[in-house]
């Protein structure tokens, strides 16, 4: 009798595989410059989206893993991204007499954060911490569509039954569907030098691809030596192919 229950309660359970599962939504797909094979990125975006990160996303997040001198991959040349740097202040030092002073930034230095150090950010921002973004694109699943999709889906009225903290806000795709960052961008956030219209989707767009060139600069680079290497293994089997044919051609004779 025992048995047969055992059976019935593991046919039940087992047989329905969605019983326990929790509604997933979905990602909001983009159609990235950089997706597939012959993914490139595309300077004016970049551009658009260093702009993006500089007027909005620098007051709360930093960059340490990126330097003013990799802005050329975007398009820049040597006189204005040095112009660029030197618009922020970099504390060097010691001096000569032991001390610490501020400077002019040079190409060969790191994006400036707006914090010395976490846990001063950290008490900026009542105890939670504002990330670096240099690898942010790489730290999540399907980075680049997770990024969009959160800063595209803050709601301004969350379900009925869901009891949102005050000073929280409600964002469907953020762990628990509760996130401390107030909405960062929304149509006309900033006004775009090159005149583009500055929608939510483009603002979210730009600032995302900006970010995963931030992370993978070298995607480029590392696509079009895996299409040399794939096209050169191609015409190598081809060769080995019609040497073996020769060769066996002669020893059937």
């Amino acid at each position: 009798m025992l048995k047969k229950i055992f059976f019935i309660v593991f046919f039940f359970f087992f047989s329905n595989p969605n019983l326990f599962a929790v509604d997933e939504i979905s990602l909001k797909e983009q159609n990235w410059t950089f997706d597939g094979v012959f993914g490139r990125y595309d300077k004016e975006t970049l551009q658009r989206g260093l702009q993006v990160y500089q007027e909005v996303c620098s007051v709360c997040h930093g960059m340490k893993r990126l330097r003013f001198r990799e802005l050329k991959d975007l398009g820049f040349n040597e006189e204005q991204i040095k112009a660029y740097a030197e618009t922020f202040e970099i504390q060097d030092g010691p001096n000569d007499e032991g001390e610490m002073f501020l400077r002019p930034g040079e190409p060969s230095d790191s994006f400036v954060s707006p914090y010395r150090n976490k846990e001063e950010a950290k008490a900026a921002f009542g105890g939670a911490y504002p990330p670096d973004l240099s690898l942010l694109t790489k730290a999540y699943k399907n980075g680049p569509d997770y990024i969009y999709s959160l800063l595209t889906g803050y709601e301004e009225n969350p379900p009925k039954d869901f009891d949102l903290p005050e000073g929280l806000y409600y964002n469907p795709y953020h762990d628990g569907n509760v996130i401390a960052m107030p909405p960062p961008l929304y149509d006309d956030a900033i006004e775009y030098i090159d005149g583009t219209d500055a929608n939510l989707h483009q603002l979210s767009y730009d600032i995302v691809s900006f970010l995963n060139w931030a992370a993978e600069p070298e995607l480029q680079k590392r696509k079009s030596l895996g299409l040399k290497v794939l096209l050169f293994l191609i015409v190598l089997t081809l060769l080995l192919y019609v040497t073996m044919k020769e060769i066996w051609a002669r020893i059937e004779k």
